[in-house]
């Protein structure tokens, strides 16, 4: 419990986490920059970056398919 307490005091900006979860979507990262986000984000941040990463693919998604079947 306490490590969880640690970690959700992390310094890492939101920015920094959103910027991490783009290229983890992406499926691109450098094993340098994995293990400097890992001791530096804020789990809390990186949860709410990875919803708000879903929500936004899948409306990308969604939008795509309504072109395609418009036309």
């Amino acid at each position: 419990m306490n490590d969880l307490k640690q970690a959700s005091q992390r310094k890492g900006s939101f920015i920094a986490t959103m910027k991490a979860v783009f290229w983890s979507f992406f499926g691109v990262r450098k094993r340098s920059d994995y293990e400097s986000d890992a001791s530096n984000l804020n789990p809390v941040h990186v949860l709410i970056a990875g919803v708000i990463g879903a929500a936004i693919f899948v409306l990308v998604l969604l939008l795509i398919v309504k072109m395609v079947v418009a036309h």
